[in-house]
């Protein structure tokens, strides 16, 4: 009986697809197929070839349905055939008793600077990860070279699909460099012109990161006047907004109206509630505020990684308006004792225009070194502020302080600042999907670029099943899958990719329920997960039993303005 349900379920199916998916008709009339003591005529030759079959998988659609049980053909790149398939393809998956899922997509990316220089991204493919957009800085090139950086990408090939923001502080930089001064009018419609530039050259929106200088200097009307560049085409605002701690309501509010009053959609990059007073609160007023602009029909959703903590510069412990004029400015800054006072009195009183990153964590004990960039320094990485001030006879101002001026590039640290309960209501939200805020590395067991060493760059993904769908009981399968696939997908514009449909680009990943586990910890955050049998990238074989074939099947995602001219 269940064999006999199987096959109808099947075979109507391959009804609904047969006509999509033969090639051409056929040239004679093979014998009946039977199957289950029933037969039937299929409808293209035995002896017709597919690039790829996917057999016997446990098919998700990645529109949150349940799964069916089905075979999966691939031709040219593109889902061909979805049902009972008894042609033979050149190459044969067998994936009984897994589950055949659209590849998964990372909406919040820190690839843009290493893939130019290797494009494998085995890291983002062995946790599942098949399409990634990437700009939360911007494209690591100016607007004029968008469009070469994105060619050269093409030629050289990349393992995964990709698609990139460009920034505003990018923008405001190139016009008026570090300085905290509001554009005049002329300045504007130059910040203006490089946006288009860049809209024009491929990028998918425009971002800011609202909590560094000197995109906090931006004000939120500098912000409307630039973003409507970014309209004209059809793209994104993408915001890391400008305070996540008591301050998130008026963050999240400022990101909507941006949006109004731009007239764009708007994209809340990893949405977290950073304020202990205020966990298991805060976040439903979050979800009151959005709903409440959607209701008015503004298009605003939010991504989010699955972690209590979170990973910056350790110079986002120091008050904004230090940073004024430049690094230089900075160190200057930094060495004069009486400036140092104010700083620290700053840490406890706040400072207008400044993400208090100490109090969110609540404490500097909460604060852990992981990436000095200095020799001398590294023997102190993976312990907390306080824990070394204490050892020093310091202040863990000055300590950190310090560490940031002596650093040969930039400090990272993880910040402890969020909670469970948080990260699951979130994950109810409809609107929210995943993003990692992290890179592809140059090789698996690497940092990722941002020189963060953070769970989030390997286990981010496959941590979504495994914590919030097993373990936890947050999520369905198939709801977890579509947050990852057909939601994002859909939220960028992504044409024929995020489901499995015939006619869709054929991003697959295979994984077994029972075994699929995000090993990455904040004491080793390079573990690979496990459960990940095959990732397929436009219908190409790239990781096949946890191992990269070499493949460069990825495609760059070009944003809605782009022009051939």
């Amino acid at each position: 009986m269940i064999r006999s349900l199987r096959f109808a379920t099947r075979t109507a199916l391959c009804a609904v697809t047969a006509l999509s998916a033969c090639s051409a008709p056929p040239q004679t009339q093979p014998a009946p197929i039977a199957v289950a003591g029933t037969s039937i005529a299929p409808s293209v030759r035995i002896d017709t070839v597919f690039d790829v079959v996917i057999r016997n998988g446990r098919v998700l659609d990645g529109q949150g349905n349940p799964f069916i049980l089905a075979d999966v053909g691939i031709r040219n790149g593109r889902f061909t055939k979805i049902g009972v398939i008894p042609q033979r393809g050149t190459r044969e998956i067998d994936a009984r008793g897994q589950y055949v899922s659209p590849g998964w997509i990372d909406m919040m990316d820190q690839s843009g600077g290493v893939l130019p220089k290797s494009g494998l991204a085995e890291n983002k493919l062995q946790e599942g990860v098949t399409t990634a957009i990437g700009g939360e800085g911007g494209t690591p090139v100016p607007a004029a070279g968008v469009r070469g950086y994105f060619d050269n990408l093409e030629r050289q090939g990349i393992s995964i699909n990709f698609g990139s923001y460009f920034s505003e502080t990018q923008a405001r930089q190139a016009v008026i460099g570090a300085s905290s001064r509001v554009p005049t009018t002329a300045e504007l419609v130059r910040m203006r012109a490089i946006l288009d530039t860049a809209m024009r050259g491929g990028a998918m929106g425009m971002t800011t990161a609202l909590i560094y200088p000197p995109s906090s200097y931006a004000t939120t009307s500098e912000l409307i006047e630039v973003a409507k560049a970014v309209a004209v085409y059809g793209g994104t605002y993408a915001s890391h907004i400008r305070g996540e701690g008591p301050e998130v309501l008026d963050a999240v509010k400022e990101a909507i109206a941006i949006g109004e009053g731009a007239h764009l959609p708007v994209e809340i990059f990893h949405l977290k509630v950073s304020y202990k007073p205020a966990w298991g609160i805060l976040m439903d007023s979050v979800r009151q505020v959005v709903d409440a602009a959607r209701a008015r029909n503004v298009d605003v959703a939010a991504d989010m990684y699955l972690y209590t903590a979170g990973g910056t510069g350790l110079e986002a412990t120091i008050p904004s308006w230090a940073f004024d004029g430049g690094n230089d400015s900075l160190r200057v800054r930094l060495a004069n004792p009486e400036i140092r006072a104010r700083l620290k009195r700053e840490i406890q009183s706040g400072s207008p225009g400044w993400f208090n990153i100490v109090a969110a964590c609540g404490g500097w004990d909460k604060i852990v070194l992981v990436n000095a960039r200095n020799a001398a320094n590294a023997k102190y990485e993976q312990r907390n502020l306080a824990d070394i001030a204490k050892e020093l006879g310091r202040d863990p101002a000055d300590v950190a302080w310090d560490f940031v001026a002596q650093g040969r590039g930039r400090v990272m640290a993880i910040y402890h600042m969020m909670s469970e309960q948080d990260i699951e209501t979130a994950l109810r939200f409809p609107w929210t999907s995943i993003g990692s805020d992290a890179g592809a590395t140059v090789s698996v067991g690497a940092i990722d670029e941002t020189g963060l060493p953070h769970p989030r760059a390997y286990g981010n993904f496959p941590r979504l099943i495994a914590k919030y769908v097993k373990e936890r009981h947050v999520l369905t399968l198939p709801e977890a899958i579509r947050k990852m696939t057909g939601w994002p997908a859909t939220r960028m514009k992504l044409a024929n990719r995020g489901t499995i449909a015939v006619g869709n680009w054929a991003d697959v990943t295979i994984f077994d329920y029972d075994t699929i586990e995000d090993r990455a910890t904040f004491e080793k955050p390079m573990a690979l997960p496990l459960g990940i049998s095959y990732v397929l990238v436009n219908g190409v074989v790239t990781i096949e039993k946890g191992t990269h074939t070499n493949a460069k099947a990825g495609r760059v995602l070009w944003g809605p303005g782009r022009r051939n001219d």
